[in-house]
C-alpha cells in the first residue's frame, strides 16, 4: 500500500457510550415493542480516495438486550431466541458500499446471528464529522434496516385464538452510531 493510500484511510473506533442499537417488533399483531443492545464495539476503516473501499465490522453483546421488561428479556436471552449461552455475539461485517448519493448510501454486509450469517442492506446517512472538546475528531452515522428474524433461526412463537402470532416476523433496526477516530 502507497504512502498516498495510508494516508487516504482512517481507523474510527465506537464511542458505546454515543452510541445507540435499537429494534422494534409488533407484538400481539396489535402493538410494536422496542429494544435495544448496550453492549456495542467495533471499527469503521473510511477510504477517503475511494469510498466504496471503506470497511464496517461490528460487535453486539447479546446478553445486552434490553426491553425494559427483565421477564421477556431473559426469554430473549435464552434458547428460544437469541440463545446467548451458544451465541454470545451478534455481528455485522460489510462487503460493500453502493447507491452513494451525498451523505446517503447502502451498506451492504453480513449479519450474523445465532451462527446464522446473511446478507442485509443497511440505509445510512452520514451524519458528519467535528472536534469534540477533548481534541479527538468524531463522525456520526444512522443506519436502518429490516430482517426477518426466522431467517436467523429466531423461530419462537405461539398463535393467538384470533388467528394471529404473539411475535411478529420482521424485525426493524435503528442505529445511531459515534465513531472517534484511532
Amino acid at each position: 500500500m502507497s504512502t498516498t493510500t495510508q494516508a487516504a484511510r482512517t481507523t474510527w473506533k465506537i464511542d458505546p457510550v454515543h452510541s445507540h442499537i435499537e429494534f422494534s417488533v409488533r407484538h400481539l399483531m396489535i402493538t410494536t415493542v422496542k429494544g435495544r443492545f448496550t453492549g456495542v464495539d467495533g471499527s469503521v476503516t473510511i477510504d477517503e480516495a475511494s469510498p466504496a473501499d471503506s470497511e464496517v465490522d461490528v460487535r453486539i453483546d447479546a446478553s445486552t438486550i434490553d426491553t425494559g421488561e427483565p421477564q421477556r428479556d431473559g426469554h430473549l436471552r435464552s434458547a428460544d431466541f437469541l440463545d446467548v449461552e451458544k451465541f454470545p455475539r451478534l455481528t455485522f461485517k460489510s462487503t460493500r458500499i453502493a447507491d452513494r448519493k451525498g451523505g446517503e448510501f447502502t451498506l451492504v454486509g453480513d449479519l450474523t446471528i445465532r451462527g446464522i450469517t446473511r446478507q442485509v442492506a443497511l440505509h445510512v446517512t452520514d451524519e458528519g464529522r467535528g472536534k469534540d472538546p477533548w481534541g479527538g475528531e468524531r463522525a456520526g452515522f444512522s443506519a436502518t434496516t429490516t430482517i426477518n428474524r426466522k431467517d436467523y433461526g429466531l423461530n419462537w412463537n405461539q398463535t393467538l385464538e384470533t388467528g394471529g402470532v404473539l411475535v411478529g416476523e420482521d424485525v426493524k433496526i435503528h442505529l445511531e452510531l459515534q465513531f472517534v477516530k484511532a
